[in-house]
């Protein structure tokens, strides 16, 4: 009787822990259907304003990726090169653009009428001509920023009215040829062009404005329209759909180009059909640079970061302060590189003293402790992060201590919906966020009376 007692109890105790096993799944799938927990598959499902951040300072070079450590020089098409030395002489070849599929390319080239500015000529990257792509009355502006969409199916560039419009070389462009292989038995042919009406004209403004064309140098048009900014530093969204871009006012752009400044600009997105979104109201130097999979934006303001939402109903945005420690790693920079945490004074008689960023009152000056001047965004959870001293002198452009930081980006440890972290909540020390303020007061540069336009470079 005891035995069998015994026997029943132990069956029993066996079920209940078999039916507690077989529940716990169950309450976890409950728990996270009604907003309790959850686990991101991407950070593109993470709101920009749940992101976390660590700061990793002074990554070795060796960590770097490759096109970090090696900055090579940008070389013209041999090809393209070639044909401007033979058959047009007169004209200065500034850049050429290789499209994605490596078979056309943008020339960009100076005349004596462009001043500072440049035309665009579309070629083949065999060195022949194609098209004129701008009309008389545009030319483009700065040449290093004008790109391909990441498909080859657009093209991208700033460009301003032309004061004196001029005759392009060529009143008539051919149909772009075709770009399939020669025909069997008739090495090097090309398609004979044919005649094309002439460069349809399309608005163009005082101030420089962001255009787009398609591939073949036609539908020219501005995605912006908006007189009196300057639109600059674009970057094409990993998908193509959009752009981000830098735009300030030209009384702005004068006085940090009096002050030697790098020219900053407050960062926003346009899309093809032209609509804007201004992201933030406070003025950067640093391109906005795009999250691998387009989700995401990151700009920098000084010392500080910070990441938009490129998409959705309710876009998010997200700040981290980073002087304090950015200020704790120079100091150790300062004396491993240095030897010293103090600069040396600049000599007396010097021509152009080396100006120093503000700091606050009684803080040792740091060589290395300087803002943030570039960021790429490499990999989903990884912002490479350089700061550096940038000045433009009357002799040219400063650059000097440049560090390249790491900021890993993840997933906060929150819950959803109704048991939303506390705004005080931090996940760990250096990492937290908050939202980026739409309309701060901070400016970098100090306001000018207006002037007009001889030139932007």
């Amino acid at each position: 009787m005891g035995l069998g007692f015994r026997k029943d109890g132990l069956r029993a105790a066996a079920l209940l822990l078999a039916t507690l096993l077989a529940t716990g799944p169950a309450c976890k799938s409950i728990k996270e259907s009604a907003g309790l927990a959850v686990v991101p598959k991407s950070l593109r499902d993470v709101p920009a304003e749940r992101l976390a951040f660590r700061f990793e300072p002074d990554a070795a070079e060796e960590r770097l990726p490759e096109r970090l450590r090696h900055d090579e020089p940008e070389e013209p098409a041999a090809a393209i090169r070639t044909a401007f030395e033979t058959e047009r002489p007169s004209d200065a070849l500034i850049r050429t653009v290789v499209d994605p599929s490596g078979m056309r390319a943008l020339a960009l080239y100076g005349t004596s009428e462009t001043d500072t500015d440049f035309r665009i000529d579309l070629y083949n990257t065999g060195g022949q001509f194609i098209r004129n792509v701008l009309p008389p009355d545009l030319t483009g502006v700065f040449p290093a920023e004008v790109a391909w969409s990441p498909d080859g199916s657009y093209i991208l560039f700033s460009g301003v009215r032309t004061p004196t419009p001029q005759a392009t070389p060529q009143d008539t462009a051919p149909a772009p040829p075709g770009l399939s292989p020669s025909p069997v038995g008739t090495p090097g042919a090309l398609p004979e062009p044919t005649a094309a009406p002439l460069i349809p004209s399309t608005q163009t403004f005082r101030t420089e404005q962001v255009y787009v064309g398609d591939r073949d140098g036609y539908n020219l048009r501005p995605l912006t329209a908006r007189e009196g900014l300057i639109y600059f530093k674009l970057a094409w969204s990993p998908d193509g759909r959009q752009v981000a871009a830098l735009a300030c006012k030209e009384d702005e752009w004068e006085a940090q180009r009096r002050e030697g400044n790098p020219h900053a600009g407050r960062p926003r997105l346009l899309t093809l059909e032209g609509q804007e979104r201004l992201l933030d109201d406070r003025e950067t130097p640093v391109e906005p640079a795009w999250s691998p999979d387009g989700s995401k934006l990151a700009t920098a303001f000084e010392y500080d970061m910070a990441v938009y939402d490129a998409s959705g109903g309710a876009p998010t945005g997200a700040g981290l302060s980073l002087r304090e420690p950015l200020r704790a790693s120079s100091a150790d920079y300062d004396a491993r590189v240095f030897k010293k945490a103090e600069p040396k004074v600049t000599p007396k008689g010097a021509d152009e003293p080396q100006p120093q960023p503000p700091r606050p009152p009684g803080e040792a000056l740091l060589i290395s402790l300087n803002p943030f001047v570039r960021l790429e965004w490499v990999e989903p959870e990884t912002i490479y992060a350089q700061t550096a001293f940038v000045h433009i002198y009357k002799s040219g452009p400063e650059f000097r201590y440049p560090r390249w930081h790491v900021i890993h980006v993840s997933a906060q440890a929150a819950v959803l919906g109704r048991l939303r972290p506390r705004t005080d909540e931090r996940s760990a020390p250096l990492s937290w966020t908050s939202k980026a303020s739409p309309k701060s007061s901070n400016t970098s540069t100090a306001r000018a009376r207006g002037s007009t336009r001889p030139s932007r470079a």
